[in-house]
């Protein structure tokens, strides 16, 4: 099974999968825990050219393909291996996110960027994604509060990241099948109790 956790910045995607991936193996669940951009050598080295604050100049088209090269990259060398060996991979942020930041969040062309997306994961999609759902000014601010990690994506404007949020519920009314819907801006346990729930039931565990 092949799980994504999506979601605004500062919706606490990481904290989850910090919470989510011990708790699962606790099932007896054999999980492969990796994340966008990065999960390999290759694709560590292209998310340190994504995120470096020196890069702020990068058209979003260099930007969408180094996203892309990364996710080839994890679908070839780790995802793929790790689902036919009957595990259950869990990813932080896969193709949701392009269409949200790149699509709805820099205003491209969303056809060509669903064509690109079916050409670079090779037709993988999730099984399940996970939408920890934040406001984009909360989430910021939490990032901040935090003092989280502040990169190149987080340092958009206020609307960029508002489009980001919306384009997100978009994508998830479309596919009300595949997206769960978890409200983020709650105590990090709270969520977690929702995420469990949630997937014991879609699960049975």
């Amino acid at each position: 099974m092949f799980i994504t956790i999506e979601g605004p910045d500062g919706g606490g995607k990481t904290t989850q999968m910090n919470m989510l991936v011990p708790a699962l193996e606790e099932r007896g669940l054999d999980i492969v825990r990796t994340r966008e951009p990065g999960g390999t050598d290759i694709g560590d080295q292209i998310r340190s050219v994504i995120m470096n604050m020196k890069n702020k100049s990068m058209d979003p088209r260099a930007e969408i393909l180094l996203f892309c090269a990364s996710r080839a990259q994890l679908v070839s060398e780790l995802i793929r291996p790790s689902l036919s060996a009957g595990k259950i991979v869990l990813c932080d942020r896969y193709a949701d996110s392009t269409m949200a930041y790149q699509g709805y969040g820099h205003g491209l062309d969303r056809t060509v960027l669903k064509n690109l997306l079916e050409f670079t994961t090779d037709g993988l999609k999730p099984d399940l994604t996970i939408l920890l759902d934040i406001s984009a000014e909360a989430g910021l601010r939490r990032r901040i509060t935090n003092h989280d990690e502040w990169n190149r994506m987080d340092d958009y404007a206020l609307q960029f990241h508002e489009r980001v949020r919306n384009g997100y519920l978009e994508m998830a009314a479309a596919e009300p099948n595949r997206f769960v819907i978890i409200n983020a801006d709650r105590p990090k346990e709270a969520v977690h109790e929702d995420i469990i729930n949630r997937l014991e039931s879609l699960m049975k565990m």
